[in-house]
């Protein structure tokens, strides 16, 4: 039997949903993460910023923007200890702009992946996975990077039978 991690990025708080800005309590991704950990019996890892993006929707917007645009690498609060003991990683991450959010870069870039297998899954509003399986690969050429899951966040609750077939 392989050890699975699922490592994710989430963010609770004004989030744009079916074309409306919702008030989450918890973020659709870490939604989606807590699904794959009942079907999985896989561990958790909540990748989060030391300093997180504002709660309120348009502010986020701007930072996560001016992250990206400036190819940033925000400081994690903290890490797993290691990734040594994990075969497959489940990562999730909402699409900001086509690609994940820069603390999911700053996630990868830490670890090595080599002979790893990377299953991504992320949220959207419409836009898919975008480009975030080549940026993947592009950070981790040495993993086995499987095919991707993309979930509507507005439709994640009703999303299990997807995921269950894409397990």
């Amino acid at each position: 039997m392989t050890n699975k991690l699922i490592a994710f990025y989430s963010r609770s708080g004004e989030n744009y949903v079916n074309g409306s800005i919702k008030t989450l309590e918890i973020g659709n991704t870490e939604t989606a993460a807590g699904m794959i950990a009942e079907l999985t019996g896989a561990d958790t890892f909540k990748i989060e910023q030391e300093i997180p993006y504002s709660e309120i929707y348009n502010e986020c917007i701007a930072q996560a923007q001016y992250d990206q645009q400036n190819n940033a690498r925000p400081n994690l609060k903290f890490y797993p200890k290691n990734l040594n003991e994990y075969d497959v990683i489940y990562l999730g991450y909402p699409n900001y702009w086509s690609t994940m959010p820069m603390a999911v870069f700053t996630f990868l870039e830490h670890f090595d992946f080599s002979k790893k297998t990377i299953k991504p899954f992320c949220t959207h509003e419409g836009s898919g996975l975008g480009s975030s399986i080549s940026d993947i690969k592009r950070l981790c050429p040495l993993a086995k990077v499987e095919k991707g899951l993309a979930i509507q966040g507005g439709n994640v609750y009703r999303s299990r039978k997807d995921i269950e077939k894409w397990i």
